[in-house]
């Protein structure tokens, strides 16, 4: 299955198809555009990423210990605030009554409620704790709150962890408890008491433990918006300010950057200050839905990403590859690579990968007198209309090419790697004659010829090219 959860569509001269995507992420849909310059129609590139979605249609869901869902073996569960109603069973050979994670994220709305549902508390005083991990293999951007909806009474305390290295490490983004101070000795905040200088302090709150007995009090929630509002305004109205920010500030952009989320239950809801032993089926944990809303983190060098063979990948522009973008392709490493930039507002900055150097080349070292007489290393002569480009070895330094570092005195260019000279010349662009390595050189006695002396033409064409190489010197397109 190939599955787009980002579409933008160009047409004739490829203008984007806007939507209106969330107002707290705009701009960065439309990854190029072409435009009329000098150079006549050529395309701008920008800033991009992906559309946000809801992430939990691309996880893998596990648990910790494996066998806590209920129903192996089937169990009768009795209310939290009615110790005698117990009507409520779980049997996991029962589709009608079985409870697996999956229906954590299934589609809400169905009547009777779907969810997903843990042993009851039959271990006690043992803790009943339960890891419920979330893995994307993807790194992805939170873009709005988390929330978690749970069937049965809110947990009395609660861990929500986040991992940046798919699970090899974690820390904490959030406590919850009815006693922050009792449960991890931490003074009890809320997201209201932070500050853009607070903004990243991991926080213990009251607000989602308590209230066990209320029907809609269900909902526990980590607050993105309310902590991108800090710097964007009340109704994210100042969205400059965020991105100039996340553009800015790492440690910001990592705090809502995440590969794994991990949900820590560390105590069920009690109703009382003191656990009933004798009904321990009232206690248990069950979650009808998730929400996990963000995109794919592309760094700013894709506009789509694709779910393909249970795998989330971005598309990749800019001349970048990787899952994240996070590399230049294979002779695109001209520069080094950077992520892109929200800045300037309103399309950013591209920073594309450019084609990388050919390497260095041997040339003569042209002296006044117009003799080359020495060898040098030195960059190549960009010249995009050369023929010899397409059949250049990279790997190998170029000498001549028929263009411009032309062979001299009859010598003919063989694979743009060396000169094939007449019998009578030698030298890497056949510009010495052989009888100067003889004894005595050309003027010797035995050599025959009269001493080397070029001619002025002979001079002014060396010193022309001495003068081009220096000026001109620059990197070859890569061969792709």
């Amino acid at each position: 299955m190939r599955f787009h959860f980002v579409l933008t569509l160009w047409t004739g001269v490829c203008q984007a198809a806007m939507q209106h995507y969330p107002a707290a992420w705009g701009h960065y849909d439309v990854c190029k555009s072409q435009i009329y310059s000098d150079e006549g129609l050529t395309w701008d590139y920008m800033a991009c990423q992906p559309e946000a979605a809801d992430m939990t249609q691309f996880l893998k869901v596990t648990l910790d210990p494996p066998n806590i869902t209920c129903g192996d073996p089937p169990e009768t569960y009795c209310a939290l605030e009615n110790p005698y109603m117990c009507n409520n069973e779980c049997d996991a050979s029962t589709e009608e009554l079985a409870h697996p994670p999956k229906l954590m994220f299934d589609i809400e709305g169905r009547n009777p409620t779907t969810f997903w549902q843990s042993t009851s508390w039959k271990k006690y005083p043992k803790a009943l704790l339960v890891n419920i991990t979330l893995s994307w293999n993807k790194t992805i951007e939170l873009t709005d709150d988390i929330v978690l909806t749970f069937e049965s009474g809110r947990p009395e305390q609660m861990v929500l962890e986040k991992s940046l290295d798919y699970g090899r490490s974690w820390q904490p983004y959030q406590f919850y408890a009815t006693d922050c101070l009792d449960a991890f000795t931490m003074e009890p905040k809320t997201v209201q008491d932070l500050t853009q200088h607070t903004l990243l302090d991991i926080i213990c709150t009251e607000d989602y433990s308590r209230g066990y007995v209320w029907k809609y009090d269900k909902t526990v929630r980590f607050e993105i918006k309310d902590r991108f509002a800090l710097f964007a305004g009340p109704r994210l109205h100042n969205m400059a300010s965020l991105y100039g920010q996340l553009d800015t500030t790492k440690n910001l952009r990592d705090f809502f950057t995440i590969t794994d989320l991990r949900i820590r239950l560390l105590r069920p809801a009690t109703g009382a200050t003191m656990v009933d032993e004798d009904n321990l089926s009232r206690y248990f944990y069950a979650i009808s839905d998730i929400k996990v809303q963000g995109r794919c983190k592309c760094n700013l060098h894709a506009n789509s990403c694709v779910f393909d063979k249970e795998k989330l990948g971005c598309e990749c522009e800019h001349n970048t590859t990787g899952p994240d973008c996070g590399r230049c392709k294979k002779n695109y490493q001209g520069r080094a690579w950077s992520a892109g930039s929200y800045l300037p507002i309103p399309k950013g900055t591209a920073n594309t990968c450019i084609v990388n150097n050919i390497g260095p080349v041997i040339r003569p070292n042209v002296s006044s007198l117009g003799v080359a007489n020495r060898k040098e290393v030195a960059p190549q002569v960009a010249l995009s209309t050369a023929p010899s480009v397409h059949v250049a070895n990279s790997k190998r330094a170029r000498v001549c090419d028929n263009e411009l570092l032309r062979c001299q005195n009859g010598g003919v260019c063989v694979n743009n790697v060396r000169c094939s000279c007449p019998s009578d010349y030698s030298g890497l662009l056949c510009e010495k004659s052989r009888c100067e390595t003889e004894l005595g050189g050309c003027g010797g006695p035995n050599s025959g010829q009269p001493p080397l002396t070029p001619s002025s033409s002979s001079r002014l064409l060396l010193l022309l090219l001495g003068s081009a190489l220096l000026r001109e010197a620059s990197c070859w397109p890569a061969v792709l």
